[in-house]
């Protein structure tokens, strides 16, 4: 019988749960790969993805590996469906999240409100005991209070406890004895201390992180129960693992603990499979663009290496300072412009696309469901981008009688034709995501000319061209799967924990510097040999995070080797000045201090390894379907040729006007592009002119 390994991935989005099943043959590696998509079903999220396995036709029970990504977190914050939650905190520190920081945004409109914390005051309680930012104890704790505080919690109705004591982060005895008290009264509440989450400083960035962590756990923990029986239910004996935010995978119950961590789970396995794919094609420098049905999302990819920062902030905008989340989250940016984003026209008679969007459900105007108002999908749609024929892969007949009138609607308030609206409607779009793919180029000090456009989502290969356009990029690779292609890079993620530790020193104290690695370190491998991993299978990257002293913000640089040394520290210093330089334009003659480390942990937990695809001989011409015209917005109408993308192979190529159409996607190739398919089915554009 023949032995094959089966690995299965699903990401829930905000419109659709993706699939991606990958079966390999041990004997001769060859892959087989089916991709699918599922409407998403809030709230109850695991049907889902119950649903697109089924809809794959997949039986779990052959299932070797299975990762899950999911927007049930973001969710839960941003519609503000969590737990009720009371905060316990060190005495004089329970407005701490009221206070916050004096970064509003709209700095002079005399009439702003901060946004308001996710915790009443009156459930913000404090205890007696104080450490100090060096670990050592400058007050006992006094645990007295605590039976009062419970008993007021419980008859206020709250359902998750936060425990944030000051200074927790170098030393958390204070905070393990509040939590085990906490438990000890109250066993089946949901509870959880700062340190649990972050060893890093900033008492109102630590604050609002456990804060929100509490206040999600909940849900979390009913959703990722829920996802469990159900495919227990199916059959499934292997290990589920969870997508996080720093581009790996953990298990199912540490995410329980801190599901927090899986806040941006989705945009991260992607920006990592964009990571992976540059490995795998020669292109480590990669600006990566995820466009979906409700929002773009964009990250910045150098020498492979994909960046991570806790200077996470969820509903940050011109108008709000949002609140922060300090766990590892990949450096994106994220705006609200995708498929489903709906056009609008304000009281200016000014045209606007997004943030809103019509989802999955009515969904754009010509789903036919009952949608009212034109996005950027029907304006491709009306432009010919998208084939009114083969809308959703075929799956869905196009309502071009909703579709026109919806622009109808939008033409009449400005004066223009249905035309002219569906192609403003598709410039600003762009527009929206230049200016997002410049914030995490231009603004990090990198040239987006010296980069690769990776697109995917099912909006990323129709606006992938024009987009590199704008920013003067030379080439756009659409992977294969593009669709999902979020899913697919879980399947090769690695388990994965990133240790932030805050500790102070001068930046030649490299005797300090290896003392404070070697117990991080310790604790890593302590971490994964609980979760069944054996040292010798962990790998561990070192990066130190230092500033010039007395400045506010450090920049994070690569430790390379073991332990550090004298040369090693000298080295260190050398690169921090380059990074700061490149961050911010200038460097001092001034003196540096490290602030604390970031240690990566990881190691490989069923990481799937691509093979070429076969070639069957077929011309390219046997891939072709036909011609029609197609609007390209700015360059005018073209006849474009039409590709079957699902008969593309290795080496084939031609040259644009054309479109290629997959079951979840349309490739929009301008004129003068060229197109060439790699050996892994990749799909590489060459921008001319």
């Amino acid at each position: 019988m023949t032995e094959k390994i089966t690995r299965v991935a699903t990401d829930v989005g905000g419109t659709f749960t993706d699939l991606v099943h990958f079966e390999t043959d041990v004997a001769t590696g060859r892959q087989t790969v089916c991709t699918e998509k599922s409407d998403t079903t809030p709230p109850e999220f695991e049907k889902g993805v119950l649903n697109v396995l089924d809809k794959a036709g997949i039986d779990i029970r052959s299932v070797d590996f299975f990762a899950h990504g999911t927007t049930v977190v973001i969710n839960a914050l941003t519609e503000r469906k969590g737990a009720k939650v009371g905060l316990v905190t060190t005495r004089g520190f329970r407005d701490v999240l009221e206070i916050g920081r004096g970064n509003r945004p709209d700095f002079f409109n005399l009439m702003y409100r901060k946004p308001a914390p996710f915790v009443e005051r009156y459930l913000r309680r404090e205890v007696a005991g104080r450490i100090d930012f060096k670990g050592q104890e400058q007050g006992p704790l006094d645990l007295s209070a605590l039976p009062g505080i419970v008993a007021d919690f419980q008859a206020d109705g709250v359902t998750a406890v936060a425990v944030c004591l000051i200074h927790a982060y170098a030393n958390p005895d204070h905070e393990e004895a509040v939590l085990a008290e906490i438990r000890r009264l109250w066993p089946q509440v949901s509870a959880v201390a700062s340190h649990q989450i972050t060893r890093e400083w900033r008492e109102y960035e630590r604050s609002s992180t456990t804060v929100l962590s509490a206040y999600v756990q909940p849900a979390a923990e009913r959703y990722l129960d829920r996802l469990e029986k159900g495919l227990a239910e199916r059959g499934y004996e292997g290990r589920l693992y969870i997508m996080q935010s720093n581009c790996g995978v953990d298990s199912v119950q540490s995410i329980k603990a801190v599901p927090i961590t899986m806040v941006e789970s989705g945009p991260a396995s992607g920006f990592w499979g964009a990571a992976e794919l540059g490995r795998i094609i020669g292109e480590p420098d990669v600006l990566a663009l995820d466009i979906g049905g409700t929002t773009a999302k964009c990250s910045l990819i150098k020498g492979g290496n994909v960046t991570i920062k806790t200077d996470y902030w969820i509903e940050r905008d011109r108008k709000s300072a949002g609140y922060p989340i300090m766990v590892p989250v990949v450096d994106l940016v994220e705006i609200g412009n995708g498929g489903g984003s709906i056009a609008w026209v304000d009281e200016f008679d000014k045209l606007h696309v997004g943030p809103k969007s019509a989802g999955s459900t009515p969904g754009p105007a010509a789903y036919g469901r009952g949608g009212k108002s034109a996005t950027t999908t029907d304006a491709n749609l009306a432009l010919g981008r998208i084939n009114k024929d083969y809308f959703c892969g075929g799956a869905v007949i196009a309502d071009m009688g909703a579709l026109g009138a919806a622009l109808g609607r939008l033409g009449s308030r400005l004066s223009m034709t249905e035309a002219e609206v569906a192609r403003g409607i598709l410039r600003i779009a762009n527009s929206n995501m230049v200016n997002a793919l410049k914030l995490v180029s231009v603004n990090r000090g990198q040239d987006p000319r010296d980069f690769t456009l990776v697109v995917f989502g099912g909006g990323g290969p129709m606006h992938g061209v024009a987009l590199a356009q704008d920013l003067g990029m030379r080439k756009v690779v659409v992977p294969r799967g593009a669709p999902v292609f979020s899913a697919w890079g879980m399947l090769m993620s690695d388990l994965r924990r990133d240790y932030f530790v805050t500790e102070l020193m001068d930046a030649t104290d490299h005797a300090a510097l290896s003392t404070l690695i070697g117990k991080t370190e310790e604790r890593a491998l302590a971490d994964f040999a609980r979760e069944g991993v054996p040292a010798g299978k962990v790998r561990l990257e070192r990066h130190v995070r230092a500033r010039y002293q007395n400045q506010e913000f450090a920049v994070e640089v690569a430790l390379p080797g073991g332990r550090p040394d004298a040369a090693g520290a000298e080295a260190m210093i050398a690169a921090f000045h380059e990074a700061y330089e490149r961050e911010y334009t200038y460097r001092l003659e001034a003196g540096v201090e490290i602030i604390g480390i970031h240690l990566v942990a990881s190691s490989e937990v069923g990481k799937l390894e691509l093979v070429a695809l076969p070639a069957t001989g077929a011309t390219v011409e046997q891939a072709i379907k036909g011609r029609r015209m197609v609007d390209y917005a700015t360059e005018g109408c073209h006849e474009a040729t039409i590709y079957d993308g699902t008969r593309l192979e290795p080496d084939m190529e031609f040259t644009g006007p054309a479109v290629i159409e997959d079951p979840g996607t349309t490739i929009v190739v301008h004129p003068g592009n060229r197109v060439r398919i790699d050996d892994f089915g990749n799909t590489h554009i060459e921008i001319r002119g």
